[in-house]
């Protein structure tokens, strides 16, 4: 082993992620090196847990996914190369991890996974520490018998103009826990894994929501949480979406439209489908929960149309991936 390989360590041994060369560690049996040198940008990991792994693509009846038991283990990583190609980048970890003794399960590129439908299905770590770009991307997934049990690995791969990237998701039964940590010569640390598992923090709700509505002025609703990668409203209590509920009950003559908004990453079409989607998850939402009329709530997309900020910047990014609410008439 090189002592400069940036190594990543699976669910079935030790944990750790270093920068300045090509080669992630996986378990004893298990090498895997990059075509290329990487950084570790991400990982989430835990204990104990269940996750449905992607083993079909994208069809009427969603996505096909295979029930994984164990710890979980998934890192992101950005790859400086400007010229290889997904198909290059995929083509040496798949050919290691069949050496390994992994059976590949299911393998897409693309269309074939399903487009964007596969891609916003996938449990992914958020943007930056994982790009995926919605024309030009690769999964595979993989199984094995371990000496604790069935081990299960799978990649997405994808690039941008000067970078390549990749994750690693690891799901598997351990004799002991990972540990919770990344290291890095160029990266803090990483976050818990409960920060990092979602792709917008939490943040404080404007108060005068009532009071915005009634002057006919857009409201974002700050505090909505969705897992990466997901379309769906994580669950739990919003106090944006009781203020607003709490709002339309009151005003049962006046209606309002979800509108979601994405930053610029990917095709519009691709963007305007996904922040629709999110906007018609919190609709959905309002509607069980709160038991607010179908007719009162409807839901739109923009995509990223319509930015509050920079999307030069992460901070920006984030901040133009939104939901909003706003009026649009009174009877």
């Amino acid at each position: 082993m090189k002592t400069k390989a940036p190594l990543f360590r699976s669910v079935i041994g030790l944990a750790a992620a270093m920068l300045g060369a090509s080669a992630i560690h996986a378990a004893p049996t298990l090498d895997l090196h990059f075509p290329a040198p990487s950084e570790a940008t991400g990982s989430q990991r835990e204990a104990m847990t269940s996750f449905r792994m992607a083993v079909g693509p994208f069809g009427a009846d969603g996505i096909p996914t295979t029930l994984a038991e164990g710890a979980l283990d998934q890192s992101a990583y950005r790859l400086q190369t400007a010229d290889l190609s997904t198909l290059e980048l995929l083509q040496p970890l798949r050919a290691q991890i069949k050496r390994a003794g992994f059976e590949v399960l299911f393998e897409c590129e693309t269309e074939g996974c399903g487009g964007y439908d596969f891609r916003y299905g996938t449990a992914l770590l958020p943007e930056p520490d994982m790009h995926v770009d919605l024309g030009d991307f690769r999964y595979l997934a993989a199984k094995r018998i371990g000496p604790h049990g069935d081990e299960y690995i799978s990649l997405v791969v994808s690039r941008s103009q000067d970078n390549g990237f990749v994750q690693v998701t690891q799901v598997g039964q351990l004799a002991q826990p990972a540990p919770r940590f990344t290291a890095s010569t160029k990266t803090p640390l990483a976050a818990p894994a409960d920060q990092q598992a979602l792709s917008l923090p939490a943040k404080p709700v404007v108060s005068d929501l009532a009071g915005l509505l009634a002057q006919g002025q857009p409201q974002v609703l700050e505090d909505l949480v969705f897992p990466s990668g997901s379309a769906d409203l994580a669950e739990g209590d919003y106090a944006s979406l009781q203020a607003l509920a709490d709002w339309l009950k009151a005003n049962p003559d006046q209606s309002v439209t979800l509108v979601g908004h994405t930053d610029n990453d990917g095709s519009l079409a691709g963007n305007i489908a996904v922040s629709k989607k999110r906007a018609a998850s919190v609709r959905q939402a309002l509607l069980a929960r709160y038991d607010i009329p179908a007719d009162q709530v409807q839901a739109e997309g923009v995509g990223y149309l319509a930015p509050r900020d920079s999307n030069l910047t992460d901070e920006g990014r984030q901040k133009n991936r939104r939901v909003e609410v706003m009026l649009t008439s009174t009877k």
